[in-house]
């Protein structure tokens, strides 16, 4: 079945959504282990920068795979 670019962009923004929040907890568990030590602000932000990192990532890689999947 043929996935649409906007449910590819759907589909990349709720996987990230759910990561953002995991990313987040995990920064402010692991950074202070290599003694790293930010506000919850920055975390947040840094958070915001890697999610919107990642939904370009995925979006490109689904489109990626969906035309190798038409040209097959």
């Amino acid at each position: 079945m043929k996935q649409s670019r906007a449910m590819s962009l759907v589909e990349a923004v709720a996987n990230v959504a759910v990561g953002y929040g995991v990313a987040v907890v995990t920064q402010l568990l692991i950074f202070p282990v290599f003694g790293l030590h930010t506000t919850l602000a920055q975390n947040l932000m840094m958070g915001a920068v890697f999610t919107v990192v990642s939904i370009a990532r995925s979006y490109v890689l689904r489109r990626l795979f969906e035309r190798l999947r038409r040209s097959m």
